[in-house]
């Protein structure tokens, strides 16, 4: 048995995923080392004008947890986080460089990160390549697909995904395909760590009981435009009053324009109600605590998870039907959670007595099987005959939003097209012609375009 020391790396980007280590780490959901090292890395656009993990309310609540602090930024500047990965050739020397830097010497590294598809964390990963790996995931993609197919030599390296109960009853699928087995972190663990941060957030202007609107910056993801992001907004505020709200807190994006506020302050003069616009960066979960809000209204923000499950607060989502239209490609990974948010929370303008459309885990199990398959079919094949399942008997009105016609088509899925053309997926003549027809009309609107 080696008798090299341990060192345990976490990388963390949010204060919700250091919170997340931190809750899996007091649960004693990792054996015991010699040393832990908080790896930080700062994935904004602009990283140089965004405050960093490290400087933002209650950090210094979960600092203790680990020995020392590094940021992945400085590591490897001038480099993007997102944009740097290293070349192959290059990997023995980065990593000798790396145990230099960080003074590992030759010790036993293990690797505790999020996304592990894409960079930093795969970067990461592969600047270690006999480190054993932990994924720990924050929020809804968890339970979704794993958005790109990963290296065997990266994908059979990980142990386990941590993750939270943030759909009780309800497994992840993400990294299923390299039988990486789920194991939850406590919720006590986690609201207690909350806990701890609600209480190293200093004074906070918030009245109490007032409805809450959480906001996302999805312009910045390209899938909604500015004014559309601005009107989502709008709407919030509106729904709210007319459920009888006369209190209501904005927590924007940290990165979101001030103009957006602004907005939102003329909306609420023309309502009369009293709108209060935090501009202190804590987490939603802290305002829980703090303010004990009569309602949360976002669109498909993990926080309205943690507020239903963890916190027992009534929820209320809008604009998830023209995400689920708009997102694109059908693969995006955004997908899974809009669609549980859809599924699980009330729209904000249903008054129905009932407005859920599953009132359990279990009743989503199959759509999220059956979505998950549509968005990553080749990474998950075995999943097809749940889909077919699900799609035969499940497809409706109401569900087929989940769903596009071109993608079950593309599939040869239940509900592509009416039954009694059922029998065209399985026609080559019939397909000849169909592409044939295609070619030509990229053709035509090529000449159209040029002239």
């Amino acid at each position: 048995m080696s008798t090299r020391p341990r060192t345990q790396i976490f990388m963390a980007s949010t204060l919700y995923g250091a919170a997340t280590l931190a809750a899996a780490l007091d649960a004693d959901c990792f054996a015991p080392a010699e040393r832990r090292l908080l790896l930080l890395s700062n994935n904004a656009t602009t990283p140089e004008t965004t405050a960093s993990l490290d400087t933002m309310p209650g950090f210094a609540q979960l600092r203790g947890r680990f020995d020392r602090v590094l940021s992945w930024n400085e590591t490897i500047s001038p480099f993007h986080p997102g944009g740097w990965s290293p070349r192959a050739d290059d990997v023995p020397l980065w990593e000798r460089h790396l145990r230099l830097l960080w003074g590992l010497g030759d010790d036993r590294v293990e690797l505790v990160v999020e996304s592990i598809q894409v960079n930093p964390a795969l970067a990461l990963a592969q600047l270690f390549p006999d480190a054993p790996i932990d994924v720990y995931a924050d929020g809804l993609m968890s339970y979704g697909p794993t958005r790109n197919k990963l290296d065997p030599l990266i994908g059979t390296r990980i142990s386990r995904l941590l993750h939270l109960d943030l759909v009780p009853g309800l497994t992840p699928l993400l990294l299923t395909e390299f039988d990486v087995p789920p194991q939850t972190v406590p919720t006590d663990a986690f609201t207690k760590v909350l806990a701890e941060l609600s209480d190293a957030s200093g004074p906070l202007e918030v009245p109490d009981g007032a409805a809450l609107l959480l906001g996302q910056y999805l312009s910045a993801l390209g899938i909604l435009t500015p004014e559309e992001e601005e009107e989502l907004h709008v709407r919030m505020v509106r729904g709210a009053a007319e459920r009888g709200h006369r209190e209501i807190v904005f927590k924007p994006h940290p990165s979101a324009p001030a103009r957006w506020s602004r907005l939102l302050e003329r909306e609420a003069e023309k309502l009369d109600i009293a709108l209060t616009v935090l501009d202190s960066p804590v987490l939603a979960e802290v305002l829980y605590q703090r303010m004990r809000p009569a309602l949360v209204v976002g669109c498909f923000s993990t926080a309205l998870l943690t507020a239903a499950t963890f916190y027992g607060l009534p929820t209320a989502r809008t604009g998830t039907g023209l995400l689920l239209e708009r997102l694109s490609p059908y693969q995006n990974s955004n997908r899974m959670p809009v669609t549980i948010v859809d599924a699980l929370v009330p729209d904000l303008g249903d008054r129905s007595e009932h407005p859920r459309a599953y009132a359990t885990a279990e009743g989503i199990e199959g759509l999220v099987t059956a979505v998950g398959y549509a968005m990553q079919h080749q990474i998950y094949p075995q999943l097809r005959p749940s889909a077919e399942r699900y799609l035969a008997t499940h497809l409706d009105t109401f569900t087929r939003r989940y769903f596009k016609r071109r993608r079950l088509t593309a599939l040869a899925l239940p509900g592509a097209i009416p039954s009694q053309l059922s029998f065209i997926p399985r026609n080559a003549t019939v397909r000849r012609v169909a592409r044939r027809a295609r070619a030509v009309q990229r053709r035509l609107k090529k000449r159209a375009a040029f002239g």
